[in-house]
C-alpha cells in the first residue's frame, strides 16, 4: 500500500478524537492515501451508519 506523506502531514488525527470526528478523518483519509485498510469496531460502525468502508 501507498502512504501519501503530504497527506498525513497536512492532516494529522486529532488528539482524543470523538467517534464522528474518527470517521471523518478516515473517510478524507480513504480518499487520499492507501496506506491501510479500516478494520475492527471503526469498520462496524462505518457500516452501521452506511458510509463505505474500501
Amino acid at each position: 500500500m501507498k502512504l501519501n506523506k503530504e497527506w498525513h502531514l497536512a492532516h494529522p488525527m486529532p488528539k482524543n478524537p470523538t467517534l464522528d470526528q474518527r470517521i471523518a478523518w478516515h473517510v478524507e483519509h480513504q480518499k487520499n492515501c492507501a496506506c491501510r485498510k479500516i478494520t475492527g469496531k471503526l469498520k462496524a460502525e462505518m457500516q452501521k451508519r452506511k458510509i463505505k468502508v474500501l
